[in-house]
């Protein structure tokens, strides 16, 4: 966009030179009257310039500010799908952390109980 912007003030700016060296070259009127038209040609030429630069200074601004608000609610999306995820993973490491702490209270029962059949049998033998 900035592209096209750029050439259209361009064209506008060798139109207008154009237009006013053409005009000077077959004016029938005076220098003065001339020299008046030109610079009304010129402030005309310069007022569109300056409201071309404002419209685009608006559209740069109200683009940069639609493009910073988008990168804030993905940046939120991302984050909360992150502390989302987060949370998923430490529920099932939570989860399997007491399966395995039951296991292995279910082991060190056995190993208990083992040892007991074992001194059991050699006070038996």
């Amino acid at each position: 966009m900035a592209s096209n912007t750029g050439q259209t003030l361009l064209a506008i700016l060798t139109g207008a030179a154009i237009g006013a060296g053409i005009g000077i070259l077959y004016a029938p009127d005076k220098g003065s009257n001339t020299r008046t038209k030109l610079s009304k040609e010129a402030k005309k030429a310069q007022k569109q310039l300056n409201k071309q630069i404002q419209e685009t200074t608006s559209n740069l601004s109200s683009k940069a500010q639609s493009a910073k608000f988008s990168f804030e609610q993905k940046l939120n999306e991302t984050l909360s799908s992150a502390s989302y995820k987060a949370d998923e993973i430490l529920l099932a490491m939570e989860d399997k952390l007491e399966a395995l702490r039951r296991q292995n209270a279910k082991l060190q029962i056995d190993s208990t109980v083992d040892q007991a059949k074992a001194t059991a049998k050699k006070v038996i033998s």
